[in-house]
């Protein structure tokens, strides 16, 4: 399936908090060094960013920048035995 570069970032960046790379309360790296290392420009990751927020894994802070909650939500990865009886 395709998908947007903005996507597959913010999949990388869940990845990274759900495995506790980036713990609950920790900032994550600012818009233009995360565009350096993705090599994207800064509007992919604010949308990344915007992605992430809006699924409740990070909150953006205006001039202090983003960090991930201090509960995460639940996986949306699908069930691996969905659809089977």
């Amino acid at each position: 399936m395709a998908q947007y570069e903005w996507q597959r970032i913010a999949r990388v960046i869940e990845e990274e908090i759900r495995s506790g790379h980036v713990p609950p309360g920790g900032a994550l790296s600012s818009i233009t060094r995360l565009a350096e290392t993705y090599g994207v420009a800064d509007r992919t990751i604010r949308r990344a960013l915007r992605d992430l927020r809006e699924r409740g894994l990070i909150e953006t802070l205006p001039h202090k920048g983003s960090y991930v909650v201090d509960a995460l939500p639940p996986s949306e990865a699908p069930e691996e035995d969905e659809g089977t009886d």
